[in-house]
Formats: structure tokens, C-alpha cells, sequence
């Protein structure tokens, strides 16, 4: 193991304040610029193409190490897939979340085939270690050629009224791509829109079903483990 420090050696800034920046780029629907500007409120002249750095290497180590201390989610999964438009080309963002509305995984590809379909499951599947129980898509027949050679066991139902919940939960992805005017490139989208699905998670606490109280506690238990995590992002 590397010592605690040792990642953030030669960096100006200390530790809590690269992590500050890297949260509110990816928590606060902020831009570069946007958390540059916050910085320098609190008295710290950064700018966002430091921070632009500091982003695309800490917040794929944070979001690492806040995946691997999150709970197994839910065994019925809703799947769906996203147009982005890059570089003047169509792209599909492909993403499931499980009934309480957690993101499992994203993966930005070219095709809506059933080979595009089967490459996300194994993604899927790969990192969350279990097969779900239900799958809730859209009448999209690559669905039902994937599942016929990874997920054999596990219900399908295909019926768009039943996916509404996933198609409400893109709007954060399609609030941050206009906010971006859009993603650069495949590579770009995949690691953005990875590392803010995480975050996103991490800090969801549910806003009706807790009370004031109850809400706050959840999140400074969450920022404390947040805490942990970025200072030792390394092995986290």
C-alpha cells in the first residue's frame, strides 16, 4: 500500500479541497467553470482547467471506491437506452437502474443490436455479482436475444408503461449533457456519466420518504464515508 498521502503528492492543494472541487462538479449539476468560481468565493484562485484534471483523475478513483461500499441493490432491474448525439453521430447510452431508482451501470455504444445488448449484460453482471429476478424493458427485441443467453432464468416483462421510472430518471443525464452542450465523445460520456451515476447514488437519501431530520443524518453519514474514501482513494 502507498501511503495516504501519496496520491495527492506534488498537487498546490491539499486534499480536502481537490475533493471539495471533484464533489461539487459532479454533485452540484456545476460546470468547470461554475466550481472554479465557487472556489474562489472561499478565497482559492483555481482554474477550471486545473480542476478539469483533478476531475478526470480523482472522480473515477472516488466513485471506485463509493461503489465498492455500497449496499446489493434491488433483484428487479429496469433497463433502457438514451440518444446522444456526438460529433455529429448517434450514440446509445444504454442504462439500468433497480426498483428504488439506483443506477446499476451505463455503457455509451454505437448499435441497438442484440451484440450491444448482450455486451451491456455482461457489463452488468460483472460488477453487481447476481442475477435479478425481473427485467423490465421496452419491446426492443435485443433485450429478448441477450436474455436468452445470460439471464435465462430471470422474468422479462415488456411493457412500456411498466418502465416509466426509467425513463424519468434519465432527465439528470439529459440536464447535464445541455449543461455541457453535449458530451465530446463516447470515451467522455462513459467516464462522466460513470462517476456522476455514482455520486448520485451515494448522496440519494430520498427526499419525500424521510423526514428533515432523518434526511440530514443519512447525509453526514454518507459524507463521512465520502471523507474516508477520498483520503485514501488509492485502495479505498
Amino acid at each position: 500500500m502507498q501511503p495516504q498521502s501519496a496520491i495527492y503528492k506534488g498537487y498546490r492543494f491539499s486534499r480536502e479541497i481537490i475533493s471539495h472541487a471533484v464533489w461539487i462538479y459532479y454533485r452540484l449539476n456545476a460546470s468547470l467553470r461554475d466550481t472554479s468560481q465557487a472556489l474562489l468565493y472561499r478565497g482559492l484562485d483555481v482554474s477550471h482547467e486545473t480542476i478539469r484534471a483533478w476531475v478526470s483523475k480523482f472522480g473515477p478513483l472516488y466513485a471506485s471506491g463509493l461503489k465498492k461500499r455500497q449496499p446489493q441493490r434491488g433483484d428487479k432491474w429496469h433497463l433502457d437506452e438514451v440518444c446522444l448525439r456526438m460529433n455529429g453521430r448517434s450514440y446509445w447510452l444504454w442504462r439500468a437502474i433497480d426498483q428504488d431508482g439506483y443506477e446499476l451501470d451505463v455503457l455509451v455504444q454505437l448499435r441497438r443490436s442484440a451484440k450491444a445488448a448482450l455486451r451491456f449484460f455482461k457489463k452488468l453482471l460483472k460488477g453487481l455479482q447476481y442475477v435479478p429476478r425481473v427485467m423490465i424493458t421496452d419491446k426492443l427485441r435485443s433485450y429478448t436475444a441477450a436474455k436468452k443467453k445470460l439471464l435465462k432464468t430471470t422474468e422479462h416483462r415488456r411493457h412500456k408503461r411498466l418502465n416509466n421510472c426509467i425513463e424519468v430518471s434519465h432527465q439528470p443525464t439529459r440536464l447535464r449533457e445541455k449543461q455541457m452542450r453535449r458530451f465530446k465523445s463516447p470515451p467522455h460520456a462513459q467516464l462522466f456519466l460513470s462517476v456522476f451515476g455514482v455520486f448520485r447514488n451515494w448522496f440519494r437519501v430520498g427526499l419525500y420518504k424521510l423526514s428533515a431530520e432523518e434526511r440530514r443524518c443519512k447525509l453526514k453519514e454518507a459524507f463521512a464515508q465520502c471523507h474516508q474514501i477520498t483520503s485514501q482513494p488509492n485502495y479505498a
